[in-house]
């Protein structure tokens, strides 16, 4: 199992949450909700590398490249404990300065061996 580099993220990043849930609605207005599912409330991270030096955007881009937004990766988020599993989709890799990138991604959290 692969993990993901350790190079620290910039701030402003952002934590997703959205609980699988079901809801019967009755007469009346009732309704009941139930989360559905083993893992109903994996996570999603937007995450961003501001102004970082061109290693370090080839060794994320690698990283990332490598994985092909298919094969998970393991990856400790920013103030957690333990790390999770993840894929990566999608990315961006700006160059706003000579010898510096930004790369921003989405980490989607997934439940699997």
């Amino acid at each position: 199992m692969a993990t993901f580099p350790s190079i620290e993220s910039s701030y402003g990043l952002s934590k997703a949450s959205a609980p699988n849930t079901n809801t019967a609605v009755f007469g009346s207005g009732y309704s009941q909700r139930t989360t559905f599912g083993i893992n109903q409330n994996l996570k999603k991270w937007n995450l961003r590398w501001e102004n970082i030096s061109n290693t370090d955007s080839d060794t994320i881009e690698s990283f990332l490249d490598s994985r092909g937004g298919t094969e998970n990766f393991d990856f400790t988020a920013p103030g957690e404990s333990a790390s999770s599993k993840y894929i990566c989709s999608s990315w961006t890799k700006t160059i706003p300065y000579p010898n510096f990138a930004t790369i921003t991604a989405t980490f989607q959290e997934v439940a699997e061996a």
